[in-house]
């Protein structure tokens, strides 16, 4: 038999299939494939490890093993009288002879013969052991056989086990070689034609149809490999008959049409598992283009929440500052009806001034100020319960998708893994809204208002509530023209004194106002910016884990696409150079 059955470019490209395979194994394996799907591209790419399978059977002392060391032209397997197999032996390419004991009834076999690395022979028992207990045989290496070699010797020709373990593997419809062995034990040719005839009748009754025959001699032909004499060894091996068989068993693994289909099986596995997990992931896409809508209502309603807080906010701030304006006007329209030379009498009572000052100017600011705040303060807290329900609706409308969809399916990890954290999610939303206590919220918020004001230096710790808290800051701004002037100096000087007194007042009051309206208004500003800012942040971290989870969902889904465009490229480059190569 030739060192090898495929040309140097089939050789070269049977390496670069293997490495292809290899690769969109690997592919596959992280984009998840079924285990079962994957083990059969494995077997797939096995059987690019053993392109050509030969199957050699017959009884015990028929001589397999050296008409298999006749055919490989060297010594490879054991020989004897006696059984040498008791195993079912899968003989392959290996860097020097091993034998590998599987269990009981296999064992591997290796060899440093070149042809191995092509060409892998199943070598039996005697066919008596493999009805009994060599399952293995007929149910895994029969069927994936390119030629089963069935070996009768002509002492003992088509024995009853023989005749058993032929019905067993026809069912398979694989191509049987009848092989007459120890031919050399005739000495004419008639001898020799019964038993041939004999064979044909009974291999003809259970094949339906004649067999193909080839009667040889494998100690012929090893007799030919030893002798030192080449015409003699042309004789031995003319006599062996052996190279008809030869010639059969090259004809029939090189035979285009059979490479062709072992090369391209292989690859149509492939294409299979990539077409089946393009779809996995298409279907994948389809229903997160669903939660990328989500995702997306969720971005735009927190960010239309987000722009709402700041356009809003200013505004009502603003009503704020419009109050503090009117105590101005009425602060500066009590000074100028206040300091002037006919009040004398009452200026120089300041206590008596500072009431009025407070009857007529503070008048109901102190509510006001409290009134308009808390309706701030209403307002936003409304507007983050509101905000927490539209998320609510959102995923409960997603959570009633997702299980519309998945009614009376089989779904896999990624399935489940988006139905958890939308369930969870939703529930922590859901327990958020239903636990929301209005009054609570406002409450803090209040005091964290007060508290911030306090902190901006406005006043004295001590006041109580905002509105006191900037009634106190007024009545300071106005302390020094309420009561700071003696009666003495008053009615000396108080033609001279009381204009430029009025004026400095008014000037004093409104920078002292101007100085408490901007503390103020910046101080509620930071607040209420802080409280909007942190209002989002809440809203943006109870559905961070569904967001992530969808966006890593995005980016493995494209990464994925991208893989399977890949391996479909290299596994169409590869099916087109199978072409060229098999032409």
């Amino acid at each position: 038999m030739r060192q090898s059955i495929l040309t140097d470019q089939q050789a070269e490209f049977l390496r670069e299939e293997k490495e292809t395979l290899a690769k969109i194994q690997h592919a596959l394996t992280n984009l998840e494939l079924s285990k079962e799907s994957l083990q059969s591209l494995q077997k797939a790419i096995l059987q690019l490890d053993e392109l050509f399978l030969i199957v050699v059977a017959g009884e015990f002392n028929a001589g397999k093993s050296a008409l298999l060391n006749a055919l490989l032209g060297e010594k490879a397997l054991l020989e004897g009288a006696t059984p040498t197999t008791s195993r079912v032996t899968l003989v392959k390419w290996g860097q020097q002879p091993a034998e590998q004991i599987v269990d009981e009834a296999f064992a591997i076999y290796t060899y440093p013969l070149p042809i191995l690395k092509e060409l892998n022979i199943v070598d039996t028992p005697g066919t008596n052991a493999v009805i009994r207990k060599h399952e293995r045989l007929t149910d895994e290496f029969v069927p994936r056989s390119d030629l089963v070699l069935f070996i009768t010797s002509a002492d003992r020709p088509m024995t009853e086990s023989e005749r058993q373990f032929l019905e067993r593997i026809l069912n398979w419809g694989k191509k049987v070689v009848f092989i007459l062995n120890k031919i050399d034990i005739f000495d004419d040719s008639a001898s020799l034609g019964e038993v041939q005839a004999f064979v044909i009748k009974h291999a003809s009754a259970l094949l339906g149809d004649a067999p193909d025959l080839f009667p040889v001699s494998a100690k012929l032909a090893q007799r030919a490999q030893e002798e030192p004499d080449p015409v003699k060894g042309d004789e031995l091996r003319a006599a062996s008959q052996l190279d008809a068989l030869e010639s059969y068993i090259n004809a029939t693994l090189d035979d285009l049409t059979r490479l062709r289909l072992k090369f391209t099986n292989p690859l149509g596995v492939a294409k299979k598992l990539i077409a089946q997990t393009a779809e996995t992931i298409q279907s994948q896409s389809d229903i997160l283009k669903e939660d990328k809508d989500t995702v997306a209502a969720l971005d735009t309603a927190i960010t239309a929440y987000e722009r709402e807080l700041e356009s809003e906010l200013a505004p009502r701030l603003a009503e704020v500052e419009n109050i503090l304006y009117k105590i101005e006007n009425r602060g500066v329209d009590f000074f100028d009806n206040k300091l002037r030379l006919t009040n004398i009498q009452e200026l120089v009572r300041g206590d008596k001034v500072r009431a009025q000052f407070e009857k007529e100017v503070l008048v109901e600011m102190p509510q006001q100020i409290e009134d308009q705040v808390q309706r701030l303060i209403d307002w936003l807290v409304q507007k983050d319960l509101h905000e927490w329900q539209q998320v609510m609706s959102y995923l409960q409308r997603r959570q009633a998708q997702v299980s519309d969809h998945l009614v009376g399916e089989s779904y896999g990890p990624q399935e489940t893994r988006r139905r958890e954290l939308i369930d969870t999610v939703g529930k922590t939303v859901q327990t958020i809204v239903e636990t929301y206590d209005h009054q609570r919220e406002a409450s803090k918020l209040a005091t964290d208002v007060e508290a911030a004001v306090a902190q901006m230096a406005l006043l004295e710790a001590g006041a109580v509530g905002l509105g006191a808290l900037v009634t106190f800051a007024v009545l300071s701004s106005a302390v020094d023209i309420t009561g700071t002037l003696a009666a003495g100096t008053m009615a000396i000087l108080g033609f001279f004194v009381i204009p430029f007194k009025r004026k400095q007042a008014k000037d004093d009051f409104k920078e002292k106002m101007t100085t408490l309206r901007s503390k103020l208004i910046n101080s509620l500003t930071t607040q209420f910016g802080n409280e909007s800012e942190s209002a989002i942040d809440r809203i943006k971290n109870g559905v961070a884990p569904y967001t992530r989870y969808i966006t890593s969902e995005r980016e493995r889904i494209e990464k994925s696409e991208a893989t399977l465009t890949e391996l479909q490229q290299s596994l169409s480059t590869l099916r087109a150079r199978s072409e060229a190569v098999l032409k």
